[in-house]
């Protein structure tokens, strides 16, 4: 008799522990045990200077299973990885630890990119409905007044009927808000400049024609030099009075120093996820203007929303086991234009 030959391939978890303990449930790891060799409880955080257990599990990896937290795949760290082949990242971006030494290297990456945008799209389409119905400020005044009060006939425009919305960036987040919107009756127009073919539902217009027509702009465009500050005072100038801004992207994709005056004036409305910096400074009126919904940037997966990502980062680890294609591949030219 012939010893059986495994020919599963070799497989390391590389990310923070922290986020593999919330990211694998012990049926994914038994998954991950199933599909690959590998040891589904050794997370490799920082692969410059691996202990002796993740330096041997590096050496044999074909694959890596990356999340947040991944240590940047440089020249020196490759070379301490000779079989490596292909990286499968359980989230969106992977610009944070693929560098040209990966495509240097040939390797193969894949992405949950399209699991992660679907809870952001989720996050977008309630603000934007709720936007529309003006529901911020109603729950604060109703929190005031504390009494019944004639909402009908209020001179503030309310209501999603035939409102329109302005998405900035088709991106798969962007696609996916466009999707979600369509049994709504409302206009959505796009603005890429990529885009030749709008999706389905929507009207192609330029940045400055979307933002003078829309009661909604929401941004899913991508950070590049392109897009830095690429709604500015032009743009929220052109708005009209009561427009609600949405940034659940980047907050280096909009010049808050030119947004501030509108929200503390009232003029315009926002919600928003994400903020430049950050976390904005303790003294920012963000914190506490009445027309300002400030959010800690949780529009992406939380929760159970992670094994979303996961599910379907374990799908692309069984195609690669069978020799066939990844379904979310990521190639180089990919990162010039996404997030």
């Amino acid at each position: 008799m012939h010893p059986t030959t495994d020919n599963r391939p070799s497989l390391l978890l590389a990310m923070s522990p922290d986020v593999a303990d919330r990211l694998l449930t012990d049926a994914h790891r038994d998954r991950l045990a199933a599909l690959t060799r590998t040891d589904p409880h050794l997370v490799a955080h920082d692969l410059t200077a691996p202990g002796p257990r993740v330096a041997a599990a590096l050496a044999e990896a074909e694959l890596l299973l990356t999340c947040w937290g991944a240590t940047p795949l440089t020249a020196d760290v490759l070379d301490r990885a000779p079989r490596l082949k292909a990286v499968v990242h359980a989230a969106g971006s992977v610009k944070h630890h693929i560098t040209d030494a990966c495509w240097d290297r040939g390797l193969r990456v894949t992405s949950a990119a399209a699991a992660n945008a679907l809870p952001v799209a989720e996050y977008t389409l309630a603000a934007i409905l709720f936007a529309g119905k003006g529901v911020l400020r109603s729950a604060q005044r109703y929190a005031e007044l504390r009494t019944e009060d004639s909402w009908l006939t209020e001179s503030t425009p309310r209501g999603n009927y035939r409102r329109t919305i302005g998405i900035v960036g088709a991106s798969r987040i962007g696609r996916r808000v466009i999707e979600l919107l369509r049994p709504f009756d409302c206009e959505i127009l796009l603005y890429d400049p990529y885009a030749t073919t709008p999706p389905p539902g929507a009207e192609l217009t330029g940045l400055d024609e979307l933002c003078a027509r829309s009661s909604v702009v929401s941004v899913h465009a991508p950070q590049l030099p392109s897009t830095y500050r690429m709604i500015g005072p032009a743009q929220l100038a052109a708005m009209p009075d009561g427009t609600t801004l949405i940034n659940t992207a980047r907050g280096s994709l909009v010049d808050e120093t030119a947004l501030l005056p509108h929200l503390v004036s009232g003029r315009l409305h926002a919600v928003l996820d994400v903020t430049d910096p950050e976390l904005p400074p303790l003294e920012s009126p963000l914190w506490t203007l009445p027309n300002v919904l400030l959010t800690p940037h949780v529009a992406g997966s939380l929760g159970n929303e992670l094994h979303r990502m996961t599910d379907q980062a374990l799908e692309e680890v069984a195609r690669y086991g069978r020799g066939e294609p990844f379904a979310e591949e990521v190639r180089a030219g990919d990162l010039t234009r996404s997030a």
